[in-house]
C-alpha cells in the first residue's frame, strides 16, 4: 500500500525520498519530522559528521497548508557538507576538479563495509562510488519518511518507541517498568537506556573505544503499544508482518540480527515456558499473562505489545584500519579512513522506530484501507470495538 525510494549520496547535493500511497488528510509538519531528525543525530557516540550537519526537511509536494493531499509525498534534506565535496561529488563533469576527485578516491576497501562487494559488482575501481550510497547517512531521509508513518499510526492510538539495551559488554538489567515508564525514561539518556547505572557504563564503554579508535554495537529494543489485533496475515509469508517487520529492520546500515519476542532467546526455552497461555476474566476479557511471542503469532498481531529487537554491528570504519588490498596495485595496505562514528547504536535504535512504524503504518492500510484519514479512523475503531474482548495488558 505504502511504497517510497530514497535518493542521494552522502557527500551529494541532498538526500530525497518520494512516498506514494500515503492517505489525504493528515497533518504533516516539517516540525514533526526534524524532531525525529535531532534524535538521529544527537546520540551519544556519533562522530564529526553531525557537527557538521543540522538536518532539516523540505516537504517539496503532497502537502498544503500542513495537511497531505493523497497525492505522491517529496521529501529533501540538505547535506551541508555538499560546499567541501562538490568539486568531487558534483553530476557535471565539468565541474569536477581532477586532483581533488584523486585525491578523495577511494581504492583501499575497508573490511565489513560495501566498499569491495559493491565495486566488484558494479565494476568501480573508485569505491567512492559504492560507499556515497552505502553510506549510513542515507538513514536521514528514512527517518524523516518514517516520521509520516509515526503520525499516521498515532492518530490511530498506536505509540512506538525504543530503548537501548546493550552496548559494548554494558547491559540494562531486565526492567520492571511500565512501558510509558521505559519511554520516558529512555528519552532522557545520551545512549537511550533506562537504566541510568548501565547508561553510564555505556557511555564509559563508548570512551574507551573512542580512545583507542574503534568501534562498538551493541542491542535495541522497539517497542509499540495500543496496536489492534488483525495486522499482517499468515496465507502467505510475504504477507507475514513478521516478514515485513525483519526486512525492514535488517535493512538498516550494521543491523545484523533481528529477533521478535523472546526470539533468540528462547532457543534453550522448552515450549511449556515459551508461549503465552490465554487467559479470560469479565473484568479485562481475553488477555496474556506474559508477551514472549512479543505480539504476534503466525504472522499476525494478537492485541498484545509489538516487541523487537536488533543486534547492531560496530561500524566497520576505524580509526586504527584493518588490513586490506589496494585495488590499483593490488598491494597489500591498511584499509582507507573515512570520518566515522564509534557507536551508532542510539541512532540505530532511532532509525528502528521510523523504519518500524512506516512498516505498520503500511500494515494499517492494507486492513482498514480508505483514501482519508477520517476513513481510516472510523474502520479502526470499529475494528476495535468488535475485538473489543482483546484488552491487552498494560
Amino acid at each position: 500500500m505504502l511504497r517510497y525510494l530514497t535518493a542521494g549520496e552522502s557527500h551529494g547535493p541532498a538526500l530525497t525520498a518520494i512516498i506514494e500511497g500515503f492517505p489525504a488528510g493528515v497533518e504533516v509538519t516539517k516540525e514533526k519530522i526534524n524532531a525525529q531528525l535531532a534524535r538521529r543525530q544527537v546520540t551519544y557516540g556519533r562522530g564529526a559528521r553531525m557537527k557538521i550537519e543540522k538536518d532539516a526537511v523540505e516537504i517539496t509536494s503532497g502537502v498544503r497548508k500542513g495537511l497531505t493531499l493523497g497525492s505522491p509525498i517529496a521529501l529533501s534534506i540538505k547535506n551541508l557538507d555538499w560546499e567541501n565535496w562538490h568539486e568531487v561529488m558534483s553530476s557535471d563533469p565539468e565541474q569536477i576538479v581532477p586532483e581533488k576527485e584523486e585525491a578523495k578516491a577511494l581504492t583501499r576497501p575497508r573490511p565489513g563495509h560495501a566498499d569491495l562487494a559493491g565495486g566488484l559488482k558494479y565494476s568501480h575501481l573508485d569505491l567512492r562510488c559504492v560507499l556515497e550510497r552505502a553510506s549510513a547517512r542515507e538513514t536521514a531521509i528514512r527517518v524523516a519518511v518514517g516520521t509520516l508513518g509515526r503520525i499516521l499510526i498515532e492518530s490511530l492510538g498506536i505509540s512506538v518507541f525504543s530503548h537501548v539495551v546493550q552496548i559494548g559488554k554494558a547491559v540494562a538489567p531486565e526492567y520492571s517498568l511500565t512501558y510509558q515508564q521505559l519511554a520516558e525514561q529512555s528519552a532522557h539518556s545520551p545512549v537511550g537506556c533506562a537504566d541510568s547505572e548501565a547508561a553510564s557504563a555505556m557511555m564509559e564503554q563508548i570512551d574507551k573505544a573512542r580512545e583507542k579508535e574503534d568501534t562498538l554495537g551493541g542491542i535495541f529494543e522497539i517497542v509499540c503499544t495500543g496496536l489492534p489485533p488483525g495486522l499482517g496475515s499468515y496465507v502467505h509469508w510475504d504477507r507475514r508482518l513478521d516478514t515485513h517487520l525483519a526486512a525492514a529492520v535488517m535493512g538498516i546500515p550494521a543491523v545484523k540480527g533481528v529477533e521478535i519476542g523472546l526470539g533468540f532467546r528462547g532457543a534453550a526455552v522448552p515450549g511449556s515456558r515459551y508461549h503465552d497461555e490465554i487467559c479470560c476474566t469479565p473484568e479485562r476479557g481475553i488477555y496474556r499473562p506474559t508477551n514472549r511471542a512479543g505480539g504476534l503469532e503466525g504472522g499476525v498481531t494478537n492485541g498484545e505489545p509489538l516487541v523487537l529487537r536488533a543486534v547492531v554491528k560496530p561500524i566497520p570504519t576505524l580509526g586504527k584500519p584493518l588490513r586490506s588490498v589496494d585495488l590499483v596495485t593490488k598491494k597489500e595496505c591498511l584499509a582507507a579512513l573515512e570520518r566515522s562514528d564509534t557507536c551508532i547504536v542510539p541512532a540505530g535504535a532511532v532509525i528502528g522506530e521510523a523504519v518500524v512504524a512506516l512498516a505498520l503504518a503500511d500494515a494499517v492500510l492494507e486492513k482498514f484501507g480508505g483514501d482519508t484519514l477520517g476513513e481510516i479512523q472510523e474502520r479502526c475503531r470499529k475494528w476495535r470495538s468488535e475485538t473489543g474482548s482483546l484488552r491487552p495488558e498494560k
